[in-house]
C-alpha cells in the first residue's frame, strides 16, 4: 500500500491533476447542488459546471475552497484512485415516486465510494467471491419465476428449508456487498431516510445498500435485504415496470425467508396472534408479512387478513434493534479494516491512501466513531469545593447500581402465560406454554445484557429461578 499520503495534499498539484468526476461525486454525495456550491466556493455555477465537464480546471485557491464546502481532503479531486461510476438506472430504487433526483444521485455516490474501499481492501483481503447461480447473471436469458428463484438460491447456498439466521452476514458470505447509508443529513435530526434500501449489479460485486433509519426493527430489516438479493439474482438491469420488478421482488424474499413447503404446515388456519408471533420469532419476519405469507397461500381469506390487519396495527409493538441480532449488521469491510489494523495499517492511513476523512471511512464502513477519553481531575486541597466532583461520582455510582435485571414468567387467567418485567404495565411477550415464555425471557434476557428469570404462578408463587447471561447463556440455575 505504500506510505500513506497526506490529507492536505498539495492544492497547486491537485489543481494539475484535477479529476473533474471527483468533483461531482463528492458535490452529490453531499447533495449540493451546482448554485449551492457556487455561493460556498465564490466562484459562479457556470465555473462549477466548466469544472465538472473538464472544460477548465480550478485555480489552487479553488480546489481548497471547494475542499473545505464539501469535506474531503484537497488531494480527493486528484486523478490516480480507481473511481467507480453508477447511473441512477442501474440502481433498484424503492418509492420512486417519493425519491427526488438529488437523493439517489447522493445515494448513487455513495455506493461508488463503498466499492472504491472494497476494491482498497481487497488488494490486502482476501473478499469471499461472489456466488450465485450461473443463471443470475446479465448474460442469462434462462431465469427462473421469483419463488423458483429464492429456492434455488437456498440450494446453492446449501441453506435447506430452515429459517435463515444471521440472513446479512450469509449474504456478504457470498460475496455480496452490504453496506449502511441513511438519507438523514448530518447536521438535521428530523429528515426521515425515503429510500428503504437498494441494490446494483453495476459493480464487479453486486452490492446491497440498506438504512439504519431503520435499525429498530429487525424484521423489515431483514426482509429489505431479502428483497434487494431478489433484485440482484432476477433483474441484472433487465426491464419491466417498477410495479412488476417490486412484486417479483418480495416474491423471492417471501420464498426465500419462508419455504412455503414448510411455512404452510406451521401457519394457523384461523387468526391466532400469539402463534402467529411464535412463528415471527422462529422465521425472522414480521407478523404483518406473516399475514400475507398466509392469504397468498390461501391458508386464510383476504376479508380475514384485512381484520387481522386492522387489529395487529391496534397492538402494541416491542422494538426489536438488529443491535440485538448479530449476524443483521453489515461487518464485511469493518472486518477487512480490523484485519488491517491487527497488521499495522490503521484506519487513518487508509483514509488518506483514499483520500478521505476518516470519519468518513468510519461511516462507510458502519463503524462506531471513536468515544473522548474522560480522565479523573486530580483534587486541589485549596479548592474548598474540590471534593464535589468526586462525591457526585459516588452518588452516580451507587444510583446506577439500583434494581438487577428481571424478567417473569407468569400464568395469566387465560391460561396463557406472559413476559413481563416488574412493575411495567405491559408484558412484554404473551405465549401458549411456560416452556415457550422462558425461551422468550432468555432471549430478551441474553440480548439485554443478562439478569434474573423467575417463573411464578397465578398467585405470584416463585417456582424456579434463573440467572441468564448476555447471550442467552445461563450461568446458573437455582430452584
Amino acid at each position: 500500500m505504500g506510505d500513506p499520503r497526506s490529507q492536505s495534499a498539495d492544492p497547486a498539484g491537485v489543481a494539475r491533476l484535477f479529476d473533474p468526476a471527483r468533483l461531482t461525486q463528492a458535490r452529490r454525495i453531499n447533495k449540493m447542488s451546482k448554485t449551492e456550491l457556487h455561493r460556498k466556493v465564490g466562484v459562479s455555477a457556470a465555473a462549477i459546471g466548466q469544472y465538472e465537464r473538464g472544460e477548465v480546471r480550478p485555480r489552487a485557491e479553488t480546489v481548497t475552497a471547494l475542499a473545505d464546502a464539501l469535506r474531503v481532503p484537497p488531494g480527493f479531486f486528484a486523478l490516480g484512485r480507481p473511481r467507480a461510476q453508477v447511473d441512477i438506472a442501474e440502481a433498484s430504487f424503492r418509492r420512486l415516486r417519493s425519491t427526488s433526483v438529488a437523493q439517489q444521485q447522493q445515494a448513487t455516490a455513495y455506493v461508488e465510494q463503498a466499492w472504491e474501499l472494497a476494491c482498497y481492501l481487497e488488494e490486502s483481503v482476501e473478499f469471499p467471491e461472489v456466488d450465485l447461480p450461473e443463471w443470475a447473471s446479465a448474460d442469462s436469458a434462462d431465469v427462473p419465476d421469483p419463488v423458483s428463484a429464492a429456492q434455488a438460491v437456498r440450494r446453492h447456498w446449501s441453506l435447506g428449508s430452515e429459517p435463515i439466521r444471521h440472513l446479512v452476514y450469509q449474504i456478504e458470505q457470498h460475496g455480496i456487498l452490504t453496506v449502511f447509508f441513511s438519507m438523514k443529513q448530518d447536521d438535521s435530526l428530523d429528515e426521515k431516510s425515503r429510500i428503504d434500501a437498494f441494490s446494483t449489479t453495476a459493480l464487479p460485486r453486486p452490492m446491497i445498500v440498506l438504512t439504519p433509519d431503520k435499525a429498530n426493527d429487525v424484521m423489515r430489516h431483514r426482509f429489505s435485504a431479502a428483497h434487494e438479493l431478489g433484485h440482484i439474482v432476477l433483474h441484472h438491469g433487465r426491464q419491466g415496470t417498477d410495479s412488476q420488478l417490486e412484486r417479483q421482488a418480495d416474491m423471492f424474499a417471501a420464498e426465500f425467508l419462508t419455504p412455503r413447503d414448510v411455512i404452510a404446515n406451521e401457519l394457523p388456519k384461523r387468526i391466532n396472534f400469539n402463534r402467529y408471533e411464535q412463528i415471527s420469532q422462529r422465521w425472522g419476519v414480521s407478523v404483518a408479512s406473516l399475514l400475507y405469507r398466509s392469504r397468498e397461500l390461501d391458508l386464510l381469506s383476504e376479508s380475514t387478513v384485512r381484520r387481522a390487519y386492522i387489529t395487529l396495527n391496534s397492538l402494541p409493538r416491542r422494538p426489536m434493534p438488529i443491535r440485538d441480532f448479530p449476524g443483521e449488521r453489515p461487518e464485511l469491510l469493518k472486518s477487512a479494516i480490523d484485519l488491517l489494523d491487527g497488521a499495522g495499517v490503521n484506519l487513518a492511513e487508509i483514509a488518506a491512501d483514499l483520500q478521505m476523512t476518516p470519519r468518513h471511512v468510519r461511516r462507510l464502513a458502519d463503524i462506531d466513531d471513536p468515544q473522548p477519553k474522560l480522565t479523573l481531575v486530580p483534587n486541589q486541597p485549596d479548592d474548598p469545593n474540590s471534593a464535589l466532583p468526586h462525591e457526585f461520582m459516588q452518588k452516580k455510582e451507587r444510583n446506577t447500581m439500583g434494581k438487577p435485571n428481571k424478567r417473569v414468567v407468569q400464568q395469566r387467567d387465560d391460561g396463557d402465560w406472559e413476559v413481563r418485567k416488574p412493575g411495567a404495565a405491559r408484558a412484554s411477550a404473551v405465549t401458549q406454554t411456560q416452556a415457550d415464555g422462558i425461551g422468550r425471557a432468555r432471549a430478551i434476557l441474553g440480548n439485554d445484557g443478562g439478569g434474573e428469570l423467575q417463573v411464578r404462578s397465578k398467585k405470584g408463587t416463585i417456582r424456579a429461578q434463573d440467572t441468564i447471561a448476555p447471550g442467552n447463556d445461563p450461568k446458573s440455575s437455582k430452584g
